[in-house]
């Protein structure tokens, strides 16, 4: 159901956008995540967008992601993770994912329900 994909080599200050391809009658109505897991550490949060189209995110990001999404059709929808400014403790695998708790806000990888299955983003030096 979720399916991500954008990832890539860029140079540090760079910008990159990911996609997730979702799909699925109730993710209107969920939130969307995104997630990072970097080599040797563990997964991370990165920022995420409500049902009702509000975004937060991380501490370490905010201010250089933006999350956006969008519905062609009432069953498929499609989110963005706009990464600007890049630094090379950006790199890391990203994972978009899917918790049904659509309004609160959802920080932790556990209460996300469906995932996608990562694509990798390298930031060189």
């Amino acid at each position: 159901q979720l399916q991500a994909s954008g990832g890539g080599l860029v140079q540090a200050g760079g910008s990159l956008r990911l996609s997730c391809a979702a799909s699925g009658r109730a993710l209107g109505s969920y939130t969307m995540g995104w997630f990072r897991q970097a080599p040797g550490k563990e997964r991370e949060f990165v920022g995420a967008i409500r049902r009702s189209g509000s975004t937060y995110y991380a501490g370490s990001v905010k201010g250089r992601f933006t999350i956006s999404r969008h519905s062609a059709e009432r069953t498929a929808w499609t989110v963005w993770l706009q990464m600007n400014s890049l630094k090379p403790e950006d790199t890391a695998v990203y994972y978009c994912a899917a918790s049904a708790y659509g309004l609160a806000t959802v920080t932790e990888s556990r209460q996300y329900d469906y995932w996608g299955q990562g694509t990798l983003v390298t930031v060189s030096s």
